[in-house]
């Protein structure tokens, strides 16, 4: 029984020592591979058997490319490409295929795209003018190009430019340079030119809405004067009204005071008029105040009005003769 145990022992701890020795724990950076019926796979787990697995880093390699091509009229021009690549998971199959089965494979796939690349610049640059090959049309012809190149090599090419781009003859270049710069000028000249027509156009929109405004503003302002004078041509109506009104009203009740008047004479003597009359009279040298009735008022009044007036009229008589 206890030779069980111990053999029992002894394979436990063989077989924890063969799994610490042949597992690896996959790292969140590293893609697994694996064969099975003849088909590259990854593998999802944590742990993988390093001698039945391909680990392959997901980092991004970098790309340099110096391509010396031939332009029309086998003028040459150098181009300098920069990027950088990454295993393609989509296409790992191409990968393996290109690369094979090693840590390097990237590397190696990434060796053949760079040829791929140096093909499809000399293709781009042979079929046009040195002075039309630019970083834009070796780009865009280049990146027509990619998603073939990930489906063929299993490598996706995540970044790439144009670094330089020069004519290989110096007084070429020298030449494209300067063509370079006038061209540059006169775009620079003509962006000029239609900043200062924008400007000049915004200008007049400008000022063409300030004169619309001004203009709506005079016609309200004449409005409202308009609704002004209109509004003092009625108050200066109605205030003239009002005094023809009162002045109607003073003639009539100076008509009716008239007509008591003329109705009844003595009536005079009560007037304020007659009493400054009187009283101004008083005050000249020799003066006498004399009135005159006739018997038809003095019947038409009453005794007592005319006692009282004949009482006033003795009285100042008498002051006078005694003075």
């Amino acid at each position: 029984m206890e030779v069980i145990l111990v053999i029992i022992g002894i394979v436990v701890v063989a077989a924890a020592a063969a799994a610490l020795f042949e597992f690896r724990v996959r790292q969140p950076d590293v893609i697994v591979l694996y064969e099975a019926s003849g088909q590259i796979r990854v593998r999802k787990g944590p742990f993988y058997p390093r001698h039945f697995s391909l680990p392959l880093k997901r980092t991004t390699w970098p790309v340099q490319l110096t391509v010396e091509a031939a332009a029309v009229g086998n003028l040459g021009v150098r181009i300098k490409l920069v990027g950088a690549a990454a295993p393609s998971v989509d296409h790992i199959g191409a990968l393996i295929r290109v690369g094979g089965w090693d840590g390097e494979a990237v590397v190696h796939a990434v060796d053949q795209v760079k040829i791929v690349l140096q093909g499809l610049v000399k293709e781009y640059t042979e079929r046009s003018a040195i002075n039309v090959v630019s970083s834009a049309g070796v780009l865009k012809h280049l990146n027509e190009h990619l998603g073939e190149i990930e489906e063929r090599f299993g490598v996706e090419l995540i970044s790439l430019a144009v670094q330089s781009l020069d004519a290989i003859d110096p007084k070429i270049a020298e030449a494209l340079s300067q063509q370079e710069e006038a061209r540059l000028l006169e775009q620079t000249e003509e962006l000029k030119h239609h900043a200062s027509v924008s400007a000049a156009r915004a200008k007049y929109r400008a000022d063409e809405a300030i004169a619309e405004m001004e203009h709506a503003l005079e016609l309200k302002r004449a409005e409202l004067r308009k609704i002004q004078f209109g509004s003092e041509a009625e108050l200066s109506r109605r205030r003239i009204e009002d005094e023809l009104e009162r002045s109607r009203l003073r003639l009539a009740f100076e008509k009716e005071e008239l007509d008591v008047l003329l109705s009844s004479p003595e009536l005079l003597m009560l007037t304020p008029q007659a009493a400054r009359l009187a009283e101004a009279s008083q005050s000249l040298k020799n003066a006498r105040t004399v009135i005159s009735l006739t018997p038809q008022d003095v019947a038409g009044s009453s005794s007592a009005l005319f006692t009282m007036f004949r009482n006033l009229l003795q009285k100042d008589a008498d002051s006078a003769d005694e003075s």
